[in-house]
């Protein structure tokens, strides 16, 4: 891994959960905004205590940065996610609390790089709801350390997080050639929405009397464009 010369801060923004029961409900999201950083140039290392980031992108800039966490957390059941365009770790609390933690870092500092995550804070009174799925396709999480070889999600029962959600009352969604759309061409289950009866009669036209296609019999037929003197 190549790099500069000058190692520069990413930009990093996190949320938390937490729960007295459930285990898999007490999480920290840290992601790194981070993008260009080829899998090759990554380098996280995670401990019960900190969290170590070092990237280098393709053009050779160094982005690196320690967080020594507020309280401990649970490496073996936390994982990342790394693609080009940013990398999320998804952090398992170690204690079981109702509470959130004051802050992400141990003492109290202004760190000008790390922000807050508000597409996914929400406050400690009112995270009854499922929490936030991964941003990246699940399959590219891998784990920290420990679990299962396959680096897959380990023993996190996402059903508890509200990831696994009935998608069948979706019905159509406006794909061609999938019953039920209302889409021309889409096959079965299409519906006449035309409401003939229901339009006004043409200004001037009596109700229930047809318009004749030709000239009456016996009648001058009558030019569409008027003869200039």
């Amino acid at each position: 891994m190549s790099a500069s010369s000058t190692t520069l801060y990413p930009e990093v923004i996190w949320a938390q959960r937490s729960d007295p029961a459930i285990a898999e409900k007490n999480l920290l999201y840290i992601t790194i905004l981070q993008s260009d950083v080829p899998e090759k140039n990554l380098k996280i290392d995670l401990t019960a205590t900190t969290l170590t980031y070092k990237g280098v992108t393709t053009k050779g800039k160094e982005y690196a940065f320690t967080i020594e966490f507020f309280e401990e957390i649970d490496v073996e059941n936390s994982r990342k996610i790394h693609t080009d365009r940013a990398t999320e770790c998804i952090i398992r609390k170690k204690a079981l609390k109702q509470e959130f933690w004051v802050r992400l870092t141990k003492e109290k500092v202004k760190l000008h790089w790390l922000k807050t995550d508000f597409d996914r804070w929400v406050d400690e009174d009112e995270q009854d709801g499922p929490a936030p799925e991964p941003e990246y396709d699940p399959n590219m999480m891998s784990q920290f350390g420990g679990g299962d070889d396959a680096g897959g999600f380990g023993g996190i029962d996402f059903s508890k997080l509200g990831g696994a959600q009935d998608l069948s009352g979706l019905g159509g969604m406006g794909m061609p050639g999938m019953p039920g759309m209302g889409m021309p061409g889409a096959g079965a289950g299409l519906e006449d929405d035309s409401d003939d009866e229901d339009m006004p009669d043409l200004e001037g036209e009596e109700k229930g009397k047809a318009v004749p296609s030709e000239p009456v019999v016996g009648e001058k037929k009558k030019s569409p464009i008027e003869e200039l003197d």
